[in-house]
């Protein structure tokens, strides 16, 4: 016989799952990694309607639609909001087997209370209640993070930003915490196109040229220190993989110049750049006690078409599968060596890499700080059922799985946060399976401290927010 769709008990399939899950939902939620726009939590505007908050900016509801054949009128383009709901609604029956299913009908009745099944013949009636209780209040940024009991989150925020919506968020009285997380890819990337209008920003915000590599490491410096008077913990960078080539200071100069100059920088002498300067950046944070979150396995901007139609950060990149192990030890290596590696928390977009990152953790570890080096939650690609239970499967095999930091949302979007739940369901289903094989003793006060420290207080303790 069938379980019913999302039932009380959904993705709980065991009495010890259950249970645990009882304790982890009561926990609040500490959002570690995000890309919410602090302008627009300030700013604090309503939605206009119920697309607006699902489909913009949401790249994986955009994949989605492309795989159905949707216009990108109805996707990205200027297509009225309605339109635009009932195409996505219109996808909602192909998508057995995807998140997106599931978290979609998870926020309409977490936030609208609405339990119908979203699809071409309940778009128009979905669209018109949600709208009404948009309508009747409570779907502000601000209410909509307080309503999801969010204590903290963390923004996404490149070293050249003023930090102005941060600083007028810090005088506000919210019943939560934003703090902003160091980016600083754009500094890194002296191979891509993006570095010289970044150094001409960051040339703005220093006051002046900034005219050699020594003075780019100062610049950077003095960004920290500013990001960190505001309550900066956590730090963040995405690579296809971890570079490693070391570097004189001479030729590291050189390398800078060059690219100053606008000549095209071989990878090579991209990566004793990259590793020069990671290097100088983890030293910064591991003084400040921050946390370095190393985002690895991305290969973005496949579609030259459409990038150069609508621009990056549109639903078209995959899973790189360049190697990672050797140059990532090194580099991890070389800080360890000199007691500089911060707390670090290594992602992998390519799940192939699992057990290659679930093993490097183990090299690295510190007495004094419990899992100081981190595997990070199943992430993009990866943040469906299976991706996640092999993640934790991987963590649980190699590591401590009891001392894991748990989830993050890595969304743009105000209605992410079920997410979480989520996660906290697979989380304790996978634990009670171990329980129920005999694998873990049904101990019921041992796995509400699992549950709870999973899903909210490994990570404020990690981060120190409590």
């Amino acid at each position: 016989m069938a379980r019913e769709f999302m039932g009380k008990d959904f993705l709980l399939y065991n009495e010890p799952a259950v249970k645990m899950f009882e304790a982890a939902e009561k926990m609040p939620v500490f959002d570690w990694h995000c890309h919410l726009s602090p302008k627009e939590i300030y700013e604090n505007s309503e939605p206009r309607d119920i697309a607006e908050l699902w489909l913009g900016g949401d790249h994986y509801k955009w994949r989605v639609m492309r795989s159905c054949g949707i216009d990108e009128r109805l996707i990205t383009g200027d297509a009225p909001g309605r339109e635009k709901f009932i195409a996505f609604a219109s996808c909602m029956p192909s998508l057995i087997g995807n998140p997106m299913y599931h978290w979609c009908h998870l926020e309409l009745r977490r936030y609208f209370g609405i339990d119908d099944i979203l699809n071409a013949d309940t778009a128009e009636s979905i669209y018109e209640r949600a709208n009404e209780k948009i309508r009747a209040g409570g779907f502000t940024p601000r209410e909509l993070i307080a309503k999801s009991d969010v204590v903290c989150l963390c923004t996404t925020d490149d070293p050249v930003d003023s930090l102005e919506y941060h600083t007028l968020l810090q005088k506000e009285n919210l019943p939560f915490r934003v703090l902003p997380a160091f980016r600083p890819d754009k500094a890194l990337s002296i191979d891509l196109p993006s570095f010289l209008p970044w150094l001409s920003q960051a040339a703005k915000v220093n006051g002046r040229e900034i005219d050699s590599y020594a003075e780019l490491e100062r610049f950077l410096k003095a960004r920290i220190e500013f990001f960190a008077s505001l309550g900066c913990r956590a730090s963040d960078h995405g690579f296809s993989y971890i570079p490693y080539e070391e570097a004189g200071k001479d030729e590291l100069e050189e390398i800078f110049r060059a690219a100053k100059s606008g000549r095209a920088v071989p990878e090579a002498e991209a990566d004793k750049f990259k590793t020069a300067l990671l290097r100088f950046l983890a030293k910064e944070y591991a003084a400040r006690g921050w946390v370095m979150e190393l985002h690895i396995g991305p290969m973005r901007n496949n579609n030259t078409r459409m990038f150069n139609t609508i621009g990056p950060d549109t639903g078209f990149d995959s899973i790189d599968d360049q190697p990672v192990a050797r140059k990532l030890s090194r580099f991890l290596d070389s800080l360890d060596r000199e007691d500089s590696l911060p707390r670090t928390i290594l992602f992998t977009l390519n799940p192939r890499d699992n057990y290659v990152l679930g093993s490097m953790l183990g090299n690295f570890q510190s007495a004094g700080v419990q899992s100081k080096i981190q595997f990070g939650s199943a992430w993009w690609f990866n943040d469906n059922i299976d991706g996640m239970r092999a993640q934790m499967t991987a963590l649980a095999n190699l590591g401590v799985l009891g001392k894991f930091v748990g989830m993050v949302t890595d969304s743009r979007s105000f209605l992410s946060y079920p997410r979480h739940e989520y996660f906290r369901r697979i989380a304790c289903n996978l634990m009670g399976e171990l329980v129920e094989s005999g694998q873990y003793p049904y101990d019921e006060k041992a796995l509400t401290k699992l549950a709870e420290d999973i899903s909210y207080r490994n990570a404020a303790e990690y981060f120190g927010i409590g």
